[in-house]
């Protein structure tokens, strides 16, 4: 997987905050021992002008990447405290290079790996800084490593949340399918029950008809009866 430009970026950045460390080391041992510094003084000025357009540059970076949310907001914290080291640095730099504030004593902390690389005296270079917990006694390179373990977590928590959806999306899919077939099954009961219900109603008035006609035919076979009784009766001789 390629690194993150802004990552890429901040790395380049940190190590030339490293080199401008490294450089105000010498020009100082220069001016201790009676060197001439002019030329490291007119490396230093274009270092840090350039430090500070990197950083500039990695805040836009942040800014643009947090407001289309392509990072996570916990990344854009880590990224943001990140960039407000470089800051911290940088004042330090520019403070010790204006000679405001003198070298701070070599310890662990303030070490980078390759930044105790000795000089020709075997005075280690500072590289001015306050390492956090996380940080403390690792390489650059470790640095580096862990940044992209991070990164690789926040990647597969991401795969891991698009799986979800995706089954949860075809879950969803199924349903409406399956709810789409209840629909045609009870559309077809209901057209069913319809046409059964108009089936009863024509029964009944059958049944009703035919109930009249018997009624209507019973009472013809008896006036025909009483017709009959009275003309034998008439005919019938005494």
């Amino acid at each position: 997987m390629s690194q993150d430009p802004w990552l890429q970026n901040y790395d380049a950045t940190c190590r030339l905050a490293q080199e401008i460390a490294e450089n105000i080391h010498e020009r100082n041992k220069q001016q201790r021992t009676g060197g001439n510094p002019a030329k490291l003084n007119m490396t230093l000025r274009a270092s840090l002008q350039k430090l500070k357009q990197n950083i500039a540059q990695l805040k836009e970076g942040l800014l643009r990447a947090s407001s289309s949310r392509r990072i996570m907001q916990s990344e854009a914290d880590r990224r943001q405290n990140l960039i407000d080291d470089l800051l911290t640095r940088e004042k330090q730099l520019n403070a010790t290079f204006k000679g405001d504030i003198t070298e701070p004593q070599p310890t662990r902390s303030s070490l980078m790996a390759g930044g105790s690389a000795a000089s020709g005296s075997g005075v280690a270079n500072p590289w001015l800084i306050n390492e956090s917990e996380e940080t403390k006694g690792l390489t650059f390179g470790e640095i580096k490593q862990q940044q992209q373990r991070i990164i690789d977590a926040q990647d597969a928590g991401l795969d891991a949340l698009a799986a979800v959806i995706s089954r949860q999306k075809i879950m969803g899919q199924e349903i409406g399918n399956e709810l789409d077939e209840h629909n045609e099954i009870i559309d077809d009961l209901a057209h069913l029950v319809d046409k059964t219900d108009d089936r009863i109603r024509n029964e009944t008035r059958r049944v009703k008809l035919v109930e009249t006609k018997s009624a209507s035919c019973g009472m013809l076979v008896v006036i025909v009866l009483l017709l009959i009784a009275i003309i034998v009766v008439a005919v019938w001789p005494v």
